[in-house]
C-alpha cells in the first residue's frame, strides 16, 4: 500500500524538486506541477513518449496538458491521495529525460 509523505519524508525529498528543478507544491491539493517548454511539437512529444512509457512500467501515470512546445505535467498518487515517493521518483525521472531532451 502506498503511503503519503510523511513531513520529514517531504522536507527531504521536495526539496530539490521544489528549489532546484521549479516544480511547484499545489496549495489547492497535495500534488507538484511543473511545465516544461522545447524546441517544437516532436520534441514535447518524444519527451511525452519517454515518460508515458516509464510511467507505464511503474504503473504511476501523470496528469499532463499539451500544447505544442509546452507540457505541463502534475503528479500526486490517487491511491493515497497525496505525493508518495512514487511521485518524487517519476518527477526525477522526468527532469532527466528533460535535460536529455532538451539540450
Amino acid at each position: 500500500m502506498l503511503q503519503k509523505l510523511n513531513q520529514q519524508e517531504r522536507d527531504s525529498q521536495l526539496s530539490t524538486l521544489l528549489n532546484t528543478n521549479s516544480w511547484e507544491l499545489l496549495q489547492e491539493r497535495d500534488a507538484i506541477k511543473k511545465t516544461f517548454k522545447f524546441k517544437n511539437f516532436n520534441e514535447a512529444f518524444s519527451f511525452m513518449t519517454k515518460i508515458a512509457l516509464k510511467a507505464e512500467k511503474m504503473d504511476h501515470h501523470p496528469e499532463w496538458f499539451n500544447v505544442y512546445n509546452r507540457v505541463e505535467i502534475t503528479l500526486t498518487t490517487h491511491d493515497c491521495q497525496g505525493l508518495s515517493k512514487r511521485d518524487i521518483d517519476l518527477a526525477n525521472f522526468i527532469e532527466d529525460s528533460y535535460k536529455t531532451i532538451s539540450k
